[in-house]
C-alpha cells in the first residue's frame, strides 16, 4: 500500500509539473539564465508552504517583467508533504517551508554528534539557504463571532471546560506544530479534548473550516486570516510558540541559476510589499 502511494504522489505531481510544461528529465536540471527577453524558455518549480499561496501567485506575475523567459510552476501544501516529495525524488528547484525543521531535513551543513544530517540528507545549494519571512500565528474566528472568543488564555479555558469546537493543524504540518507549543504553554492535554478538536492537513484547510463555520475558531496564520476575511482576536507571542520563520533555499540539483535569481527577487522591496501586505514581514 505505501508503494502504491508513493506511486500515485508521483504521478500526481508529474500530471502538475506537466501542465506547467515543465520536463522531468535531466536536462531541465541545468543552470539556464534567469532573465533577458532572449533567454531560454526555464520553467521554474517552486515548493512553497500553502500559506504563500496568494502572494507568490501574485508575484509571479510581477516576475514576468523581470525574467519574461522564466515561467514559475508552483505546488503549495504542508510543509511536511512538501518536504516528503522532496525525498521521495519529486522534481524542485526552490523549496520555501513555513517552519525551519522542514528545511534542516534536507540541509547537509546541520550535523548530528556522529557528523551526519540527522535525517541523511544534502540537498540544499550550499550558501543559498537564508530566512526570508516572519509570520504570526493567531487565533481566528467565523463571521460575527458567535461564541464571543476574545484571547488564547479565554481559549484555553473554554477548551478545558469543553465549550468550543477548535480547528488545528495536524502535528506533522508547521501550524499543527506551533499549536501544540501553545497547548504546551497553556498545560492544555489535547489528548483530553479531541472532541472538541477538527484537523486540517495544511493550514489552508484550517481556515476553510474557521470561514465556514465548522469550528467556533482556528489557530492558523495571520496571513490566512487576512486572506480569508477573517477576524483575528489574539495573536501568540514568541513566548507561546517561538518565531514563525519561513526558510527558503535552493536544491543544488535543479536548475540553480535560476532558482537563486527568483529568490534574489523576492528578498527585493517590490516582492516584500507584497508580502507585507497581506501580513507577511521580513525575516530577522
Amino acid at each position: 500500500m505505501k508503494k502504491f502511494l508513493s506511486l500515485l504522489l508521483a504521478l500526481t505531481l508529474a500530471l502538475s509539473l506537466a501542465a506547467c510544461g515543465t520536463s522531468n528529465t535531466p536536462a531541465a536540471s541545468g543552470s539556464g539564465s534567469a532573465s533577458g527577453d532572449d533567454a531560454e524558455p526555464i520553467t521554474l518549480v517552486v515548493f512553497a508552504a500553502a500559506s504563500m499561496t496568494e502572494t507568490l501567485t501574485e508575484i509571479a506575475g510581477n516576475y514576468k517583467t523581470v525574467a519574461p523567459n522564466v515561467t514559475l510552476c508552483f505546488n503549495f501544501d504542508s510543509s511536511g508533504k512538501l518536504l516528503t516529495q522532496i525525498e521521495e525524488g519529486a522534481l524542485c528547484d526552490l523549496f520555501i517551508s513555513a517552519a525551519p525543521k522542514q528545511m534542516n531535513a534536507l540541509d547537509g551543513s546541520l550535523k548530528d554528534d556522529a557528523g551526519k544530517n540527522p535525517n541523511g540528507q544534502d540537498m540544499l545549494l550550499e550558501g543559498s539557504r537564508l530566512n526570508l519571512l516572519e509570520n504570526k500565528v493567531t487565533l481566528a474566528v467565523p463571521e460575527g463571532n458567535p461564541k464571543g472568543i476574545e484571547s488564547f488564555d479565554q481559549l484555553a479555558d473554554l477548551l478545558q471546560n469543553g465549550e468550543v469546537m477548535l480547528a488545528i493543524g495536524n502535528s506533522n504540518v508547521p501550524v499543527g506544530q506551533y499549536t501544540q507549543k501553545i497547548f504546551a504553554f497553556y498545560g492544555i492535554d489535547e489528548a483530553a479534548i479531541t472532541d472538541k478538536l477538527t484537523y486540517g492537513n495544511n493550514v489552508k484547510e484550517v481556515t476553510t473550516q474557521v470561514t465556514e463555520a465548522a469550528a467556533d475558531c482556528g489557530i492558523i496564520y495571520a496571513t490566512d486570516a487576512f486572506s480569508a476575511g477573517l477576524t483575528v482576536v489574539d495573536s501568540a507571542t514568541a513566548e507561546m510558540c517561538g518565531q514563525v520563520i519561513y526558510p527558503a533555499a535552493v536544491l543544488k540539483d535543479g536548475q540553480t541559476e535560476a532558482a537563486q535569481a527568483f529568490l534574489d527577487y523576492l528578498q527585493t522591496e517590490e516582492a516584500m510589499a507584497v508580502f507585507r501586505s497581506v501580513g507577511f514581514s521580513p525575516a530577522n
